[in-house]
């Protein structure tokens, strides 16, 4: 039985490195997505540039230093402060989560 091959054999294109930002910390690839009527730049952050501790709005739990996610903030009118960090499985699914709602221990689930 030989060996399995994970590498792409032949002239495949190589795709260009990570990019960096001027301080030298990689990102991922930004995109455009538009959500109650914003456009949102969504950019994925990979494990290795994850070194924080953040949590995700989308469903209130942390994000630890590691773990890929994605960084979300409006387009237009936006600064530093507006930058939230996403599961990405969150991201997807914002339009079909319902507000968080803070219940008491003992308190009916209907």
């Amino acid at each position: 039985m030989s060996p399995r091959r994970n590498r792409q054999r032949g002239g495949a294109a190589r795709q260009s490195p990570t990019p960096r930002d001027e301080s030298g910390v990689r990102y991922g690839l930004e995109s455009t997505e538009d959500w109650r009527g914003e456009e949102w730049a969504v950019r994925a952050v990979g494990g290795g540039a994850a070194a924080k501790h953040y949590r995700c709005p989308g469903c209130d739990q942390e994000i630890p230093p590691g773990v890929p996610h994605l960084v979300v903030w409006p387009r237009f009118g936006a600064g530093v402060d507006d930058r939230r960090h996403w599961h990405k499985a969150c991201w997807n699914a914002r339009d079909r989560r319902s507000a968080r709602l803070q219940r008491s221990r003992n308190a009916p689930r209907y």
